[in-house]
């Protein structure tokens, strides 16, 4: 299982990659494997404000709907569109081009209760 140790982690399965005020969302290794085949994906607006741990979107797989929640609070300022077109990117780089969103932090302050790649292991062996 794949835990890049540069990243922050949600129980959700989220990760979460800062670069200075913003962050770059998507889901773990562990979570599309979960999934199986990922078919679609809906994000939100750029420009859509979101609430810590709030759903910003769903991903649909074979064998299952489910929610997104975003690790921290902020604003919209990217989608990653190209998964418009190919949702299974994530599946098959879900810690690079099968990113998500970006958002512009509200609350830097909450990346502290993000789990580091030891707590999110430690959850999901």
């Amino acid at each position: 299982m794949n835990v890049p140790t540069e990243l922050k982690y949600t129980k959700e399965h989220e990760w979460v990659k800062i670069d200075g005020n913003v962050a770059t969302v998507g889901i773990t290794d562990y979570a599309q494997g979960e999934l199986g085949d990922i078919v679609f994906v809906e994000l939100p607006d750029i420009g859509a404000e979101i609430a810590q741990m709030e759903a910003f979107g769903t991903i649909e797989a074979v064998k299952a709907v489910s929610e997104l929640y975003c690790p921290l609070s902020g604003k919209v300022t990217e989608i990653n569109s190209a998964l418009d077109d190919d949702p299974m990117i994530i599946n098959r780089d879900p810690y690079g081009d099968g990113w998500m969103i970006k958002i512009e932090l509200t609350e830097p302050g909450q990346v502290e209760q993000l789990l580091d790649a030891s707590g999110y292991t430690d959850i999901i062996e």
